[in-house]
């Protein structure tokens, strides 16, 4: 294993099987970066290594990378320290426009130098900066809604993140390798495979056809409407690693409490032991015993008191076995099941959406906010379907699907 000044550095022939997973399986749902095809890479400086990997694959791949090399070290700090009101809420329409015009997909790094960079500045301007983005994440998923666009995201591992878990560098990178499949001859072929699993399982809890979700356990008691034409989802690329399958109800049919036991790491604060009520779908009270102040500035951004995303992961699937401090991996940690606060996922309904307006959004249930908040658990917990007929089934418990076996899906 390679050590550049000392520290922990994946090897050349590692990046290039992340790069190799990223653009010829993640894009496009499982398809690959076709020839021709343009891909916006957004990468911070200290994954340049990766970032040359990446534009390899896409030019062996006959696409254009259009590089986006951004900088670390308390650049974000001093924007949000220096910018006034106007400068938050700037939004270069025109230019956002016209990247989201040109870009066919696009492969997004996380690389965390620094988790408590924003730990001192107001949650209200980073919120604020977010909320004035929207119009561009809304004209990307309308793209991606149409099949025209896809993304995924994936992990560099910083010290910083594997001090914050007890982790050393290189224990952190082999949670990576592990959880991508790095470690395989050929991991694109093994997540191609994972993908097939994937599909058929998700396949067979949509047709369920599951009214409600009633998830208990020693920290949850919580009940979820699923709501009409939902279909269940799972990664598909978007996101590398992806083990989790997940659907957008409808919000206005949660009831119930549930509890936390993974903090939550957001803008550069860290909140923990949160508890959430619901009352008609709505967030009625909330508690955590640090980050308080922050959780409360994040609920009360725009709908995002509402719930956007329900999810399960099954532990004969992920390969993720430790707390990373970063939710791509958190939420797909073996046995654990999430909620998301915040946007729902569109492409959760099973009719055709190309028609769908604003309005018909609103009243199928689906939220609309600008945030996306994943909070995750990993105690045991049971949850028990209401199907469409009336009949109540368990299918969840002890970490895994109880109606699915992996090997029985080819």
């Amino acid at each position: 294993m390679p050590q550049s000044n000392g520290i922990y550095h994946p090897t050349d022939d590692i990046l290039k099987k992340y790069a190799q997973v990223m653009v010829h399986f993640a894009l496009a749902k499982g398809r690959g970066l076709q020839r021709g095809e343009v891909v916006l890479l957004r990468v911070p400086d200290v994954a340049k290594d990766l970032a040359r990997a990446l534009q390899r694959e896409v030019l062996i791949s006959g696409g254009h990378p259009i590089m986006r090399l951004s900088p670390t070290g308390n650049f974000d700090k001093d924007f949000f320290e220096y910018a006034n009101e106007e400068q938050l809420a700037f939004f270069p329409r025109d230019y956002f426009q016209a990247q989201a015009n040109l870009i066919d997909h696009q492969i997004a790094i996380i690389a965390d130098v620094d988790p408590y960079e924003l730990q001192a500045i107001d949650p209200r301007k980073v919120l604020l900066t977010s909320q004035s983005t929207k119009p561009y994440r809304d004209w990307v998923t309308e793209k991606e809604m149409n099949n025209r666009f896809s993304w995924t995201a994936a992990l560099w591992a910083t010290p910083a993140k594997a001090q914050e878990v007890g982790l050393t560098l290189e224990e952190y990178w082999q949670q990576i390798i592990n959880a991508c499949f790095l470690d395989y001859d050929d991991p694109v072929a093994k997540w191609q495979e994972l993908n097939r699993q994937q599909q058929v399982l998700k396949q067979k809890i949509t047709d369920l056809d599951i009214q409600w979700v009633h998830v208990e356990g020693e920290d949850v008691d919580l009940k979820v409407f699923i709501g009409e034409q939902r279909r269940w989802q799972s990664g598909s690329g978007a996101n590398i690693p992806s083990f989790e399958v997940f659907t957008s109800p409808d919000w206005r049919g949660t009831e119930g409490w549930i509890r936390f036991n993974q903090p939550l790491y957001r803008y550069g604060n860290v909140v923990k032991d949160i508890e959430l009520q619901f009352k008609k779908g709505v967030i009625s009270s909330f508690s955590a015993s640090s980050g308080q102040d922050f959780l409360q500035k994040m609920i009360t951004t725009e709908n995002s008191d509402k719930i956007g995303e329900f999810s399960l992961t099954d532990q004969r699937m992920s390969r993720i076995t430790h707390l990373m401090a970063e939710i791509l991996y958190d939420e797909n940690i073996t046995n654990n099941t999430h909620i998301a606060l915040g946007s729902a996922y569109r492409d959760c309904y099973a009719g055709d959406s190309a028609s769908l307006t604003a309005q018909d959004w609103e009243k199928l249930g689906f939220n609309d906010s600008p945030l996306h908040s994943d909070l995750i658990s990993t105690t045991d917990r049971r949850v028990t379907a209401t199907l469409a007929t009336g009949e109540k089934m368990v299918i969840y418990e002890h970490g895994q699907f109880t109606f699915w076996d992996p090997d029985d899906t080819f």
